[in-house]
Formats: structure tokens, C-alpha cells, sequence
């Protein structure tokens, strides 16, 4: 499994724990919120996965 999928996932989960918390308590939604934003943001990146290819003079 590719570590941005696998940190991604891990940070979803987290994040949607922390925010469905946030119902009840207002410090874990301070955290949850960001942390799923980034871990969306990793899981959806493509750009990272993309190899540059060196041009040969």
C-alpha cells in the first residue's frame, strides 16, 4: 500500500473521530477539522505521485 494512501486513510479516520466528538465537546473539533481537511488533501494528491522525467542533453 502507497504511504500517502496509507497516512491519508489513518488521518480520515482519526479526523471523523475526533469530529463527531466535536458534537459533544468543542476541543476535539478544534483538531479534527484540520486533520481531516489535510488527510483529504494527502489522499487525493496526485502530484506527489508523479515522477519527474530528467531531460538528457
Amino acid at each position: 500500500m502507497n504511504e500517502n494512501k496509507l497516512i491519508g486513510t489513518i488521518g480520515i479516520v482519526i479526523g471523523s473521530i475526533l469530529t463527531i466528538l466535536g458534537i459533544f465537546f468543542i476541543f476535539p473539533l478544534i483538531y479534527g477539522l484540520p486533520i481531516l481537511l489535510i488527510s483529504l488533501f494527502i489522499l487525493f494528491n496526485k502530484k506527489e505521485d508523479e515522477i519527474e522525467q530528467i531531460k538528457k542533453l
